[in-house]
């Protein structure tokens, strides 16, 4: 079995790090497991990208003209909306690997053009990091549902015109995509529903399988030594927050978050709490959050993160849509329980009162409310710690996303031989 998965990056971004994870678990049980990749971090032989400095000069270029089209809606979301419509060179790149199944990942940032996708060999599992796959541009709707239909009057582009650029790019996929043989991998219950009430993906076969972890880098760690090694105060309950450019994108919901914590200091947590803060440096004006803030900056490798998590005593993750929650499962099995929003993709990993809380979206009083109460109980905290753990342990392992995507890859094979 030979497997190409295909993904903008390897590391960089939370959708690169779940692609890397299955590709080195697929590894661990000796399948042929290889990325091919439009910019690499990691020194990972098996994980292919340009090599030379004009190819990398090349797609580091694509990813600004590919959004020129924008410029025409000066109005706009400023919120990541990916077009994909330039040429590229990953047939050649693929044809020469000659995998047995291609799995696509998160491919934008003008990477692979729409009209690629059908041209590739092979049957195509494609695993969902976000909503683009079935909209006409966004990664998130928000609250629009007109990739229910055919797109158009897009809401992020401020457009009031039916034939817009969002029914242009839902029109190119339409048209690509009409007749290609895809098996849809959702890591969350939500996306999946999302997608099979989508125009283009409702008739597709869609499984959902959440994103594994390594449970033996990602666990308790004595919190003392981890809040020495990271400078963090002793006397404190420590609530983190962390994401990829964690107080700048607004679906992340950091202002939701400072609004609860604003809340948590007037009500009697002021000398009790501090905040911690990994996905951004301190700002030249840092926001009033009630508290005492420690910004730890971009953290990226697992041991890092770890011990972060293990530091802390309740991780939020406030954000307004998830896929799934990379952070929260992360969190779990560290044992540090998380409270979330009752909404998309973070209902899959947090349970209601059991390890940790879900509250009413999009409340930041109800926000505050959960973290205070899984604080503020010791007794009630060691049963919604153990509970956290034991969670990742049953349903987010690394092994188990693995077999399971196997399961998939063996299926298709099986249904290709089966062919005249």
């Amino acid at each position: 079995m030979k497997v190409l998965h295909i993904s903008t990056s390897d590391t960089n971004g939370g959708a690169a790090r779940a692609t890397y994870r299955l590709h080195k678990g697929l590894q661990n049980i000796n399948v042929n497991s290889q990325m091919l990749v439009q910019e690499k971090y990691s020194d990972d032989t098996t994980v292919l990208a340009p090599k030379i400095r004009l190819s990398q000069g090349i797609a580091r270029a694509k990813l600004t003209f590919d959004v020129l089209p924008l410029k025409l809606y000066s109005q706009r979301d400023r919120t990541t909306f990916s077009l994909q419509w330039l040429p590229d060179g990953v047939i050649p790149k693929v044809t020469q690997i000659d995998p047995d199944i291609i799995n696509l990942h998160w491919m934008s940032g003008g990477f692979i053009q729409i009209e690629t996708i059908a041209k590739l060999p092979r049957p195509l599992v494609w695993t969902l990091h976000d909503m683009w796959a079935f909209t006409g541009g966004c990664h998130y709707s928000g609250e629009c549902d007109r990739y229910t239909k055919s797109c158009g009057t897009c809401p992020l582009l401020k457009s009031s015109k039916d034939w817009d650029l969002s029914r242009w790019v839902w029109q190119r996929k339409a048209k690509a995509w009409r007749d290609l043989n895809l098996t849809i991998v959702t890591p969350s219950s939500w996306l999946a529903k999302c997608a099979s009430s989508s125009s283009l993906f409702q008739d597709l076969p869609i499984e959902v399988i959440p994103n594994g972890l390594d449970t033996q880098n990602y666990r308790p760690i004595n919190q003392r030594v981890a809040r020495q090694l990271l400078n963090l105060p002793q006397d404190k309950q420590l609530v983190l927050f962390g994401a990829l450019e964690a107080t700048s994108d607004r679906r992340k919901g950091f202002h939701l978050l400072q609004a609860a914590l604003v809340e948590l200091s007037k009500s009697g947590w002021k000398d009790k709490l501090e905040a911690v803060i990994f996905g951004a440096s301190q700002p030249q004006s840092p926001p009033d959050l009630g508290l005492i803030a420690n910004y730890l900056g971009h953290l990226s490798d697992d041991l890092s993160l770890a011990v972060v998590y293990s530091a802390a005593d309740v991780m939020v993750v406030p954000s307004f849509q998830e896929a799934f929650g990379q952070t929260a499962s992360e969190s779990l099995a560290c044992g540090t329980p998380v409270v979330a929003f009752n909404a998309t993709g973070l209902k899959d990993i947090v349970d209601h009162q059991f390890n940790g809380y879900l509250a009413k979206p999009y409340e930041a009083e109800d926000l505050a409310k959960g973290i205070a109460w899984v604080l503020e109980n010791p007794d009630r905290y060691q049963k919604l710690s153990h509970r956290a753990r034991e969670k990742a342990e049953k349903e987010f392992t690394l092994e188990i996303q693995v077999h399971r995507y196997l399961d998939i890859y063996f299926h298709l094979k099986k249904e290709i031989r089966k062919q005249p």
